[in-house]
């Protein structure tokens, strides 16, 4: 029982996931978020670009183990989240776009951050 709720809280993965992708919004209501949300954006970029898989994903599989239940040997993004997007399964491509997609976003919004913050202090 204990394993099986361990295997489902670390689906929080997810969570993690859209931190990554559009934490950095939050950076506009608190000024402390970069400090956390850079270095898992920056962890998000690395796994993609280099191929590997998440320690949460091996945590999750582990904690399924110990409740009996099946792992998984693909990524979170390819088990529950490409089916869904991309039925073809995961490709190299498509982890450099994921890549290039969570910076491209986090650009975006800290580039807005640091001219709206620019905007307030020359006026």
């Amino acid at each position: 029982m204990l394993a099986r709720l361990a295997a489902d809280a670390a689906l929080l993965h997810l969570t993690f996931i859209a931190f990554a992708l559009f934490g950095s919004l939050l950076a506009f209501r608190w000024r402390w978020i970069p400090f956390v949300q850079l270095p898992a954006a920056i962890w998000g970029i690395f796994v993609e670009l280099t191929g590997r898989l998440c320690p949460l994903t091996y945590l999750e599989n582990h904690f399924r183990a110990l409740a009996g239940q099946d792992g998984y040997s693909e990524s979170f993004v390819e088990h529950y989240l490409i089916p869904v997007i991309y039925p073809s399964g995961l490709t190299r491509d498509i982890q450099f776009v994921l890549a290039v997609v969570v910076l491209a976003v986090n650009v975006a919004i800290y580039s807005a951050l640091v001219w709206r913050n620019f905007r307030q202090t020359r006026h």
